[in-house]
Protein backbone atom coordinates (compact mmCIF):
# COMPACT_ATOMS: atom_id res chain seq x y z
CA UNK A 1 0.00 0.00 0.00
CA UNK A 2 1.83 3.05 -1.04
CA UNK A 3 1.61 5.75 1.61
CA UNK A 4 0.96 9.64 1.12
CA UNK A 5 4.19 11.62 0.12
CA UNK A 6 4.96 14.25 2.80
CA UNK A 7 4.51 17.14 0.82
CA UNK A 8 0.68 16.21 0.04
CA UNK A 9 0.89 15.50 3.73
CA UNK A 10 2.12 18.88 4.70
CA UNK A 11 -0.32 20.47 2.19
CA UNK A 12 -3.54 18.18 3.75
CA UNK A 13 -2.08 19.79 6.78
CA UNK A 14 -2.10 23.13 6.06
CA UNK A 15 -5.02 23.29 4.31
CA UNK A 16 -6.84 21.69 7.32
CA UNK A 17 -5.57 24.59 9.39
CA UNK A 18 -6.52 26.87 7.06
CA UNK A 19 -10.22 26.07 7.38
CA UNK A 20 -9.99 25.71 11.42
CA UNK A 21 -8.46 29.30 11.70
CA UNK A 22 -10.60 31.20 8.52
CA UNK A 23 -6.16 32.03 8.24
CA UNK A 24 -4.33 33.48 4.47
CA UNK A 25 -3.05 30.63 2.82
CA UNK A 26 -0.13 32.79 1.97
CA UNK A 27 -0.13 33.67 5.34
CA UNK A 28 0.03 30.06 7.12
CA UNK A 29 2.85 29.19 3.97
CA UNK A 30 4.69 31.56 4.72
CA UNK A 31 5.29 30.23 8.59
CA UNK A 32 5.14 26.95 8.17
CA UNK A 33 8.00 25.08 9.45
CA UNK A 34 6.69 21.26 8.34
CA UNK A 35 6.91 23.52 4.79
CA UNK A 36 10.47 25.01 5.08
CA UNK A 37 11.96 21.34 6.10
CA UNK A 38 10.96 19.73 2.63
CA UNK A 39 12.94 20.04 -0.46
CA UNK A 40 12.81 22.76 -2.94
CA UNK A 41 10.37 20.81 -4.98
CA UNK A 42 8.56 19.18 -2.29
CA UNK A 43 7.51 22.46 -1.56
CA UNK A 44 7.12 23.84 -4.42
CA UNK A 45 4.45 20.98 -4.96
CA UNK A 46 3.09 21.70 -1.44
CA UNK A 47 2.55 25.61 -2.70
CA UNK A 48 0.64 24.40 -5.37
CA UNK A 49 -1.64 22.57 -4.10
CA UNK A 50 -2.31 25.01 -1.04
CA UNK A 51 -2.70 27.38 -3.85
CA UNK A 52 -4.62 25.67 -5.77
CA UNK A 53 -7.08 23.82 -3.86
CA UNK A 54 -7.64 27.59 -1.79
CA UNK A 55 -8.76 29.21 -5.21
CA UNK A 56 -10.60 26.60 -6.61
CA UNK A 57 -12.35 25.43 -3.84
CA UNK A 58 -16.28 26.10 -5.10
CA UNK A 59 -15.33 24.23 -8.32
CA UNK A 60 -14.11 21.39 -6.39
CA UNK A 61 -17.05 21.26 -3.85
CA UNK A 62 -19.52 21.20 -7.16
CA UNK A 63 -17.20 18.72 -8.53
CA UNK A 64 -16.85 16.10 -5.52
CA UNK A 65 -20.55 16.80 -4.71
CA UNK A 66 -22.01 15.88 -7.86
CA UNK A 67 -20.10 12.13 -7.01
CA UNK A 68 -22.00 11.67 -3.79
CA UNK A 69 -25.28 10.13 -2.96
CA UNK A 70 -28.02 13.26 -2.24
CA UNK A 71 -27.81 14.34 1.60
CA UNK A 72 -24.25 13.31 2.02
CA UNK A 73 -21.93 15.16 4.59
CA UNK A 74 -18.26 14.83 4.09
CA UNK A 75 -16.27 15.31 7.30
CA UNK A 76 -13.84 17.91 7.14
CA UNK A 77 -10.42 16.69 7.41
CA UNK A 78 -12.05 14.26 4.42
CA UNK A 79 -13.31 17.06 2.56
CA UNK A 80 -10.30 18.68 2.87
CA UNK A 81 -8.27 16.00 1.94
CA UNK A 82 -10.40 15.41 -1.88
CA UNK A 83 -10.41 18.54 -2.64
CA UNK A 84 -6.65 18.40 -2.93
CA UNK A 85 -6.47 15.42 -4.81
CA UNK A 86 -9.32 16.37 -7.34
CA UNK A 87 -6.95 19.72 -7.97
CA UNK A 88 -3.98 17.96 -8.06
CA UNK A 89 -6.02 15.61 -10.87
CA UNK A 90 -7.75 18.46 -12.51
CA UNK A 91 -5.27 21.13 -12.76
CA UNK A 92 -1.98 19.67 -12.45
CA UNK A 93 -0.11 17.27 -15.01
CA UNK A 94 0.71 14.72 -12.55
CA UNK A 95 -0.43 11.14 -13.83
CA UNK A 96 -4.26 10.19 -13.04
CA UNK A 97 -2.79 7.02 -11.30
CA UNK A 98 -0.68 9.12 -8.66
CA UNK A 99 -3.70 11.36 -8.10
CA UNK A 100 -6.17 9.00 -7.05
CA UNK A 101 -3.53 6.78 -5.62
CA UNK A 102 -2.30 9.71 -3.60
CA UNK A 103 -5.95 11.12 -2.89
CA UNK A 104 -6.85 7.87 -1.26
CA UNK A 105 -3.81 7.57 1.37
CA UNK A 106 -4.96 10.92 2.21
CA UNK A 107 -8.17 10.16 3.14
CA UNK A 108 -6.60 7.26 4.85
CA UNK A 109 -4.51 8.84 6.74
CA UNK A 110 -7.50 10.62 8.27
CA UNK A 111 -10.33 8.58 8.24
CA UNK A 112 -9.76 5.11 7.26
CA UNK A 113 -13.23 4.22 6.32
CA UNK A 114 -13.99 6.55 3.58
CA UNK A 115 -10.90 4.96 1.57
CA UNK A 116 -13.02 3.32 -0.45
CA UNK A 117 -15.73 6.26 -0.85
CA UNK A 118 -12.16 8.54 -1.81
CA UNK A 119 -11.58 6.02 -4.47
CA UNK A 120 -14.76 6.13 -6.58
CA UNK A 121 -14.85 9.63 -5.91
CA UNK A 122 -11.90 10.32 -7.81
CA UNK A 123 -11.97 7.73 -10.32
CA UNK A 124 -15.38 9.41 -11.16
CA UNK A 125 -13.51 13.13 -11.60
CA UNK A 126 -11.11 11.33 -13.88
CA UNK A 127 -13.28 9.87 -16.12
CA UNK A 128 -16.04 12.62 -16.34
CA UNK A 129 -14.65 15.80 -14.95
CA UNK A 130 -11.29 15.63 -16.30
CA UNK A 131 -13.26 15.21 -19.77
CA UNK A 132 -15.51 18.42 -19.42
CA UNK A 133 -12.19 20.61 -18.42
CA UNK A 134 -10.90 19.36 -21.28
CA UNK A 135 -13.50 19.93 -23.64
CA UNK A 136 -13.71 24.05 -22.40
CA UNK A 137 -10.09 23.98 -22.52
CA UNK A 138 -10.08 22.99 -26.42
CA UNK A 139 -13.25 25.52 -26.91
CA UNK A 140 -10.68 28.41 -25.27
CA UNK A 141 -8.22 27.41 -27.61
CA UNK A 142 -10.48 27.73 -30.41
CA UNK A 143 -11.97 30.67 -29.79
CA UNK A 144 -15.41 28.85 -29.53
CA UNK A 145 -16.10 29.72 -25.96
CA UNK A 146 -18.62 30.94 -23.19
CA UNK A 147 -18.36 32.30 -19.92
CA UNK A 148 -19.27 28.77 -18.21
CA UNK A 149 -16.08 27.78 -19.92
CA UNK A 150 -14.15 30.16 -18.76
CA UNK A 151 -15.26 29.51 -15.44
CA UNK A 152 -14.35 26.10 -15.85
CA UNK A 153 -10.78 26.27 -16.81
CA UNK A 154 -10.29 29.24 -13.93
CA UNK A 155 -11.91 27.08 -11.44
CA UNK A 156 -14.42 29.99 -10.87
CA UNK A 157 -17.48 31.42 -9.73
CA UNK A 158 -19.69 31.61 -13.18
CA UNK A 159 -21.04 34.75 -11.93
CA UNK A 160 -17.86 36.52 -12.39
CA UNK A 161 -16.27 34.80 -14.98
CA UNK A 162 -19.49 36.69 -16.81
CA UNK A 163 -18.54 40.25 -15.64
CA UNK A 164 -15.00 39.41 -16.39
CA UNK A 165 -16.24 38.87 -19.91
CA UNK A 166 -18.26 41.95 -20.16
CA UNK A 167 -15.54 43.81 -19.07
CA UNK A 168 -12.66 42.72 -20.64
CA UNK A 169 -13.62 40.64 -23.77
CA UNK A 170 -13.56 37.23 -24.71
CA UNK A 171 -9.65 37.34 -25.46
CA UNK A 172 -8.53 39.30 -22.40
CA UNK A 173 -11.17 37.43 -20.17
CA UNK A 174 -9.60 33.75 -21.61
CA UNK A 175 -6.09 35.04 -20.41
CA UNK A 176 -7.07 36.19 -17.12
CA UNK A 177 -9.11 33.18 -16.16
CA UNK A 178 -6.32 30.66 -17.40
CA UNK A 179 -4.10 32.65 -15.27
CA UNK A 180 -5.96 32.46 -12.15
CA UNK A 181 -4.80 29.27 -11.25
CA UNK A 182 -0.76 29.80 -12.17
CA UNK A 183 1.26 29.98 -9.61
CA UNK A 184 2.12 34.27 -9.35
CA UNK A 185 5.80 35.36 -9.85
CA UNK A 186 8.20 35.98 -7.38
CA UNK A 187 8.60 39.78 -8.61
CA UNK A 188 10.75 42.25 -5.88
CA UNK A 189 11.14 45.94 -6.55
CA UNK A 190 14.89 47.19 -5.78
CA UNK A 191 14.65 50.52 -3.51
CA UNK A 192 15.89 52.70 -6.04
CA UNK A 193 15.95 55.92 -3.75
CA UNK A 194 18.89 53.51 -1.91
CA UNK A 195 20.52 51.28 -4.35
CA UNK A 196 20.99 50.69 -8.45
CA UNK A 197 19.65 47.84 -9.75
CA UNK A 198 23.39 46.71 -10.23
CA UNK A 199 23.41 46.69 -6.46
CA UNK A 200 20.51 45.32 -6.09
CA UNK A 201 21.28 42.27 -8.17
CA UNK A 202 24.18 41.82 -6.23
CA UNK A 203 22.42 41.87 -2.61
CA UNK A 204 19.91 39.58 -4.21
CA UNK A 205 22.81 37.36 -4.98
CA UNK A 206 24.79 36.91 -2.27
CA UNK A 207 21.60 36.19 -0.51
CA UNK A 208 21.22 33.27 -2.90
CA UNK A 209 17.63 34.25 -4.06
CA UNK A 210 18.95 33.51 -8.27
CA UNK A 211 17.45 37.02 -9.43
CA UNK A 212 16.80 37.52 -12.92
CA UNK A 213 16.13 41.33 -14.67
CA UNK A 214 12.66 41.93 -15.38
CA UNK A 215 10.27 43.83 -17.56
CA UNK A 216 10.35 46.86 -15.58
CA UNK A 217 13.45 49.02 -14.26
CA UNK A 218 14.94 48.16 -10.63
CA UNK A 219 12.76 44.83 -11.16
CA UNK A 220 13.74 40.61 -10.24
CA UNK A 221 12.02 37.73 -10.95
CA UNK A 222 13.56 35.37 -7.92
CA UNK A 223 14.82 32.13 -9.08
CA UNK A 224 15.02 31.08 -5.30
CA UNK A 225 12.24 33.32 -3.43
CA UNK A 226 12.50 31.03 -0.47
CA UNK A 227 16.16 32.68 0.73
CA UNK A 228 14.48 36.51 0.66
CA UNK A 229 12.74 35.90 4.03
CA UNK A 230 16.02 34.91 5.69
CA UNK A 231 18.17 37.65 4.13
CA UNK A 232 16.75 41.03 5.93
CA UNK A 233 16.56 42.70 2.28
CA UNK A 234 12.93 43.17 2.92
CA UNK A 235 13.00 44.29 6.63
CA UNK A 236 15.63 46.61 6.05
CA UNK A 237 13.63 47.98 2.64
CA UNK A 238 16.46 47.17 0.00
CA UNK A 239 14.08 45.65 -1.93
CA UNK A 240 10.45 45.17 -2.13
CA UNK A 241 8.28 41.89 -2.65
CA UNK A 242 6.27 43.27 -5.34
CA UNK A 243 4.40 42.34 -8.11
CA UNK A 244 4.73 44.03 -11.87
CA UNK A 245 1.61 45.70 -11.95
CA UNK A 246 2.01 47.47 -9.04
CA UNK A 247 5.18 48.49 -10.03
CA UNK A 248 3.87 49.71 -13.47
CA UNK A 249 1.30 51.88 -11.54
CA UNK A 250 3.56 54.04 -9.69
CA UNK A 251 5.68 54.21 -13.15
CA UNK A 252 2.50 55.41 -14.57
CA UNK A 253 2.23 58.45 -11.67
CA UNK A 254 6.24 59.71 -12.78
CA UNK A 255 6.12 61.84 -10.02
CA UNK A 256 8.57 64.36 -10.86
CA UNK A 257 11.82 65.36 -8.43
CA UNK A 258 10.95 68.05 -5.60
CA UNK A 259 6.72 67.92 -6.54
CA UNK A 260 4.12 67.43 -4.12
CA UNK A 261 2.25 64.16 -4.53
CA UNK A 262 -1.21 63.10 -2.79
CA UNK A 263 -0.93 59.05 -2.19
CA UNK A 264 -4.65 57.84 -0.82
CA UNK A 265 -4.58 54.31 0.12
CA UNK A 266 -1.47 53.84 1.74
CA UNK A 267 -1.78 50.37 2.74
CA UNK A 268 1.71 49.13 3.84
CA UNK A 269 3.65 51.77 1.73
CA UNK A 270 4.76 49.72 -0.81
CA UNK A 271 4.04 52.27 -3.74
CA UNK A 272 4.93 55.04 -1.86
CA UNK A 273 8.95 53.81 -1.77
CA UNK A 274 7.72 52.97 -5.52
CA UNK A 275 6.89 55.99 -6.12
CA UNK A 276 10.25 57.96 -4.59
CA UNK A 277 12.28 55.20 -6.30
CA UNK A 278 10.62 56.37 -9.69
CA UNK A 279 11.06 60.63 -8.42
CA UNK A 280 14.83 59.51 -7.65
CA UNK A 281 15.65 58.04 -10.94
CA UNK A 282 14.38 61.07 -12.45
CA UNK A 283 16.70 63.51 -10.06
CA UNK A 284 15.34 63.48 -7.00
CA UNK A 285 13.06 62.84 -3.95
CA UNK A 286 9.42 64.53 -4.42
CA UNK A 287 7.42 64.97 -0.83
CA UNK A 288 4.63 63.08 -0.07
CA UNK A 289 1.74 62.65 1.65
CA UNK A 290 -0.01 59.33 2.19
CA UNK A 291 -3.14 58.93 3.59
CA UNK A 292 -4.79 55.59 5.16
CA UNK A 293 -7.55 55.08 6.85
CA UNK A 294 -6.22 52.05 8.97
CA UNK A 295 -4.43 53.47 12.07
CA UNK A 296 -2.12 49.88 12.01
CA UNK A 297 -1.40 49.86 8.13
CA UNK A 298 -0.46 53.96 8.72
CA UNK A 299 1.94 53.13 11.58
CA UNK A 300 3.70 50.24 9.74
CA UNK A 301 4.10 52.26 6.76
CA UNK A 302 5.81 55.07 8.54
CA UNK A 303 7.99 52.10 10.14
CA UNK A 304 8.82 51.53 6.50
CA UNK A 305 9.59 54.51 5.81
CA UNK A 306 11.88 55.14 8.91
CA UNK A 307 13.88 51.86 7.61
CA UNK A 308 14.05 52.84 3.97
CA UNK A 309 15.62 56.43 4.99
CA UNK A 310 12.75 58.41 3.56
CA UNK A 311 11.25 59.30 6.69
CA UNK A 312 12.43 62.93 5.58
CA UNK A 313 10.12 63.22 2.27
CA UNK A 314 6.86 60.89 3.64
CA UNK A 315 4.05 62.62 6.03
CA UNK A 316 1.92 59.22 7.01
CA UNK A 317 -1.29 60.68 8.06
CA UNK A 318 -4.64 58.41 9.40
CA UNK A 319 -7.77 59.77 7.87
CA UNK A 320 -10.38 58.27 5.83
CA UNK A 321 -10.11 59.39 1.77
CA UNK A 322 -13.45 60.25 1.32
CA UNK A 323 -13.19 63.52 3.33
CA UNK A 324 -9.38 64.91 2.08
CA UNK A 325 -9.80 68.53 3.66
CA UNK A 326 -8.94 72.20 2.45
CA UNK A 327 -5.73 71.84 5.34
CA UNK A 328 -4.09 69.58 2.67
CA UNK A 329 -3.68 71.70 0.36
CA UNK A 330 -3.23 71.02 -3.21
CA UNK A 331 -0.74 68.72 -4.79
CA UNK A 332 0.97 67.73 -8.08
CA UNK A 333 0.40 64.33 -8.62
CA UNK A 334 -3.16 62.88 -6.83
CA UNK A 335 -2.63 58.56 -6.67
CA UNK A 336 -5.76 56.99 -5.90
CA UNK A 337 -4.85 53.35 -5.23
CA UNK A 338 -8.87 52.32 -4.80
CA UNK A 339 -9.89 49.28 -2.17
CA UNK A 340 -11.45 46.82 -4.79
CA UNK A 341 -12.38 43.43 -5.36
CA UNK A 342 -9.15 42.01 -5.86
CA UNK A 343 -10.18 40.23 -9.02
CA UNK A 344 -6.80 41.34 -10.78
CA UNK A 345 -4.68 39.31 -8.12
CA UNK A 346 -5.81 35.71 -8.46
CA UNK A 347 -3.09 33.89 -8.41
CA UNK A 348 -1.49 35.79 -5.49
CA UNK A 349 -4.55 35.85 -3.62
CA UNK A 350 -6.24 31.95 -3.60
CA UNK A 351 -9.40 32.99 -1.29
CA UNK A 352 -10.48 36.47 -3.43
CA UNK A 353 -12.81 34.76 -6.18
CA UNK A 354 -14.80 32.16 -3.71
CA UNK A 355 -15.11 34.71 -0.85
CA UNK A 356 -16.33 37.66 -3.33
CA UNK A 357 -19.69 38.38 -3.44
CA UNK A 358 -21.55 39.94 -6.61
CA UNK A 359 -23.79 41.88 -4.56
CA UNK A 360 -20.92 43.73 -2.72
CA UNK A 361 -19.72 44.99 -5.99
CA UNK A 362 -22.14 48.37 -6.31
CA UNK A 363 -21.11 49.05 -2.06
CA UNK A 364 -17.67 48.97 -3.46
CA UNK A 365 -18.17 51.03 -6.65
CA UNK A 366 -19.87 52.94 -4.61
CA UNK A 367 -16.84 53.99 -1.81
CA UNK A 368 -14.15 54.20 -5.11
CA UNK A 369 -16.70 57.01 -6.77
CA UNK A 370 -16.58 58.86 -3.21
CA UNK A 371 -12.82 58.75 -2.84
CA UNK A 372 -12.10 59.93 -6.45
CA UNK A 373 -14.31 62.64 -6.34
CA UNK A 374 -12.74 63.71 -2.82
CA UNK A 375 -9.24 63.29 -4.47
CA UNK A 376 -9.92 65.12 -7.89
CA UNK A 377 -10.94 68.42 -5.08
CA UNK A 378 -6.72 68.09 -4.52
CA UNK A 379 -5.46 68.69 -7.66
CA UNK A 380 -3.85 71.80 -8.93
CA UNK A 381 -4.26 73.20 -12.27
CA UNK A 382 -1.80 71.12 -14.53
CA UNK A 383 -2.02 68.65 -12.19
CA UNK A 384 -2.48 64.95 -12.94
CA UNK A 385 -4.96 62.30 -10.98
CA UNK A 386 -4.23 58.64 -10.84
CA UNK A 387 -6.82 56.07 -10.54
CA UNK A 388 -5.94 52.82 -9.34
CA UNK A 389 -6.96 49.64 -8.66
CA UNK A 390 -6.62 45.61 -8.43
CA UNK A 391 -9.76 44.99 -10.33
CA UNK A 392 -11.02 43.72 -13.96
CA UNK A 393 -14.46 44.48 -13.15
CA UNK A 394 -15.28 47.71 -15.76
CA UNK A 395 -18.14 48.87 -12.85
CA UNK A 396 -15.06 49.37 -10.14
CA UNK A 397 -12.67 51.03 -13.45
CA UNK A 398 -13.78 52.53 -15.90
CA UNK A 399 -17.43 53.43 -14.95
CA UNK A 400 -15.45 54.90 -11.64
CA UNK A 401 -14.27 57.22 -13.20
CA UNK A 402 -16.78 57.94 -15.60
CA UNK A 403 -19.08 58.93 -13.16
CA UNK A 404 -16.43 61.30 -11.67
CA UNK A 405 -16.36 63.11 -15.44
CA UNK A 406 -20.18 62.84 -15.00
CA UNK A 407 -20.37 64.51 -11.65
CA UNK A 408 -19.26 68.53 -10.70
CA UNK A 409 -16.34 66.84 -9.12
CA UNK A 410 -15.00 65.85 -12.85
CA UNK A 411 -15.18 69.95 -14.00
CA UNK A 412 -12.00 71.05 -15.60
CA UNK A 413 -10.43 67.41 -15.64
CA UNK A 414 -9.17 65.71 -18.51
CA UNK A 415 -8.75 61.82 -19.21
CA UNK A 416 -5.68 61.39 -20.62
CA UNK A 417 -5.60 57.46 -20.96
CA UNK A 418 -6.91 54.68 -19.27
CA UNK A 419 -5.95 50.84 -19.43
CA UNK A 420 -5.14 47.69 -17.80
CA UNK A 421 -1.61 46.59 -17.16
CA UNK A 422 -0.49 43.37 -19.54
CA UNK A 423 2.70 42.05 -18.48
CA UNK A 424 2.74 38.07 -18.71
CA UNK A 425 2.89 35.99 -15.58
CA UNK A 426 1.85 39.34 -13.41
CA UNK A 427 -1.48 40.42 -12.06
CA UNK A 428 -4.33 43.03 -13.90
CA UNK A 429 -4.16 46.40 -12.55
CA UNK A 430 -6.31 49.27 -14.51
CA UNK A 431 -4.80 52.73 -14.52
CA UNK A 432 -6.07 55.80 -15.58
CA UNK A 433 -4.56 59.24 -15.60
CA UNK A 434 -6.40 62.55 -16.10
CA UNK A 435 -5.11 66.54 -15.64
CA UNK A 436 -7.01 69.54 -14.42
CA UNK A 437 -6.76 71.73 -16.91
Amino acid sequence: MARATEARRVALSLLSERRRRSARARDLLRASEALSGLSERDRALATRLVMGATAAQGELDRVIGAHLRRGAKLEPRVRDALRLAAFELLYLSTPVATCVSQGVELVRGVAPRAAGLANAVLRRVSSEDARALAASRGRVAAGECDPSDLARIGALPVWLAERAWASLGRERACAWAASALEPAGAYVAANRTRWTEEDAARLLSAAGCAPEPAALPGSFLLGSPSRLAASGLVERVDVLPCDLAAQEVALACAPAPGSRVLEVGQGRGTKTVLLEGVAVASGGPCQIVSVEVDAGKSALAARRMEAAGLADHVRCLVADGQGLGDELGTFDLVLVDAPCSGTGTLARHPEIAWSLREESLPGLAALQTSILRAAAGRVRPGGLLVYATCSVLAEEDERVVDALLASPAGAGLELLDARRTALPHADTHFVARLRRR
